[in-house]
């Protein structure tokens, strides 16, 4: 599976931060908080500089995040993967053979025992696990179900993705654009 040899992984959730995005050496970033309309220029924006797109289907505007959305997406847009909190959504990623990440928030031990099922059915290629604070949990998640992690949310320090890196996360996703420097210092 190809993937994302970055340890930050830009979350994008605005065009001036895109346009800064498409300046950097990074060649993946993370598309989220945009309208339905904006995605096409943007997909095609990143074909022209080279970059590489993975679509968080539940956070963009006027798009339900089902797997009617995750085939129009895939079918319509060139892009390297789909993050989504839907089983559904991540098995037509599969299908589609684009990058599957799925999204899961760790809120106390009953959701992380819903997680952990649905994982074993949807069989992601990465897992994003939220919120990124927790060393000890990302670890546990990653021993327990052998999928590469990803984490993000609430990460605002370097040692914060110090932390998640040695934890055992393959990269970090952050808004945060002062962070993304530290990708090639990682």
């Amino acid at each position: 599976m190809k993937f994302i040899n970055q340890k930050v992984l830009p979350a994008i959730t605005n065009m001036r931060d895109y346009e800064k995005f498409l300046q950097t050496s990074f060649p993946y970033c993370i598309i989220m908080d945009f309208h339905i309309a904006q995605l096409r220029p943007i997909a095609s924006l990143a074909e022209k500089h080279n970059k590489n797109l993975i679509i968080h289907v539940d956070l963009i505007h006027g798009l339900n995040s089902d797997e009617y959305a995750a085939e129009y997406l895939c079918q319509e847009l060139k892009l390297e993967g789909l993050i989504s909190t839907r089983t559904s959504v991540i098995h037509i990623a599969k299908k589609k053979k684009k990058i599957a990440i799925q999204r899961i928030f760790l809120i106390d031990h009953q959701s992380l025992d819903k997680s952990y099922r649905l994982l074993e059915k949807s069989q992601p290629d990465y897992i994003e696990v939220l919120p990124g604070l927790i060393p000890r949990m990302i670890t546990e998640v990653r021993e327990k179900t052998n999928i590469p992690i990803i984490t993000g949310g609430l990460i605002t320090t370097p040692k914060d993705i110090d932390r998640a890196l040695q934890a055992g996360a393959k990269g970090v996703t952050t808004s945060y654009r002062e962070l993304w420097k530290l990708n090639n210092e990682l």
